[in-house]
């Protein structure tokens, strides 16, 4: 079985919390109870958590279906890609330099572990599906890369696992903020951070599904958040500091001033950024950091 060492030492089973063994045998993990299996040395560590408030939505098969239809390795074009690369800016700044592992939740793309290829940091790319883990591991293979399916409700690690935990564009997406945050709290090391970043302020639009005749939110987001909202989440006993910082000029935007913009360095822009936002206060994104007690 080519599993990733660094992986297996933080791996614990998600629903006893016991440690896990290897089992080359059969290509499978398992502690005295569960047992998982290992495809492409990604471990398969999927356990399905409650939610009594949605019932009818199945998230985890929401997310596997969505990751088959839509290709997330497929490039942007336009301001989209210009958008998603000054969050990406801002996401990598808020992470430690002194960072030796790094869990990104809800991988997508796995954009963070192509940013530290070539770096001796530890990256899990951790997603709901294997459709996007085995692209990540594909695309960027490292032995400082390794992926897990699992739910985010229900990480299959060890508490203090990771000096850094990024959540970058989906706690919009899941049901239970509180609970999302609460968990990925308890993988983050002691003094560790945890980046979460997210649109702000923003104006949810829903659509009439032609299926089940309901309300539908576009891009299946769930949730919108302004920096109290984000900061109520937080268990105070968790952290000792909280960093919000909102940007992205939505008058920068849809002026398409990304066509001269995105040649600028990452610094350059964010001090136009800060000016534009200054004199027409519409900003499209927030990113938050947590520094773990």
């Amino acid at each position: 079985m080519n599993l990733n060492p660094t992986l297996l030492e933080r791996l614990v089973c998600p629903a006893c919390k016991l440690r896990v063994e290897v089992d080359d045998l059969h290509s499978e993990l398992h502690c005295p109870t569960c047992s998982y299996s290992v495809v492409d040395g990604i471990p398969i560590m999927m356990i399905k958590s409650k939610q009594p408030e949605k019932k009818d939505f199945d998230y985890l098969e929401h997310y596997k279906k969505d990751a088959e239809e839509f290709d997330y390795f497929e490039k942007s074009t336009g301001a989209t890609e210009h958008s998603e690369r000054r969050i990406r800016e801002y996401t990598t700044l808020q992470i430690p330099k002194e960072a030796k592992s790094i869990l990104d939740v809800g991988c997508g793309s796995a954009w963070l572990a192509k940013e530290y290829m070539g770096k001796e940091v530890f990256i899990c790319s951790l997603d709901a599906t294997i459709v996007n883990t085995s692209k990540a591991l594909k695309t960027y293979p490292s032995i400082y890369h390794a992926a897990v399916v699992a739910d985010a409700y229900k990480l299959p690690f060890a508490d203090g696992s990771f000096d850094c935990v990024v959540a970058a564009e989906i706690i919009e997406h899941v049901i239970d903020p509180s609970a999302f945050v609460k968990e990925l709290l308890r993988v983050v090391s002691p003094t560790g951070v945890l980046v979460i970043s997210t649109p702000y302020k923003e104006a949810i639009r829903y659509a009439l599904c032609v299926h089940c005749n309901q309300k539908t939110p576009l891009n299946s987001h769930l949730h919108s958040f302004d920096e109290n909202k984000l900061r109520n989440i937080y268990d105070p006993v968790s952290a000792i500091s909280f960093k919000w910082i909102a940007f992205n000029n939505k008058l920068l935007v849809f002026a398409r001033t990304y066509t001269i913009l995105r040649y600028l360095p990452f610094t350059l822009w964010r001090i136009i950024d800060s000016c534009a936002n200054t004199l027409f206060d519409n900003r499209l994104n927030i990113i938050t950091k947590v520094v773990k007690k």
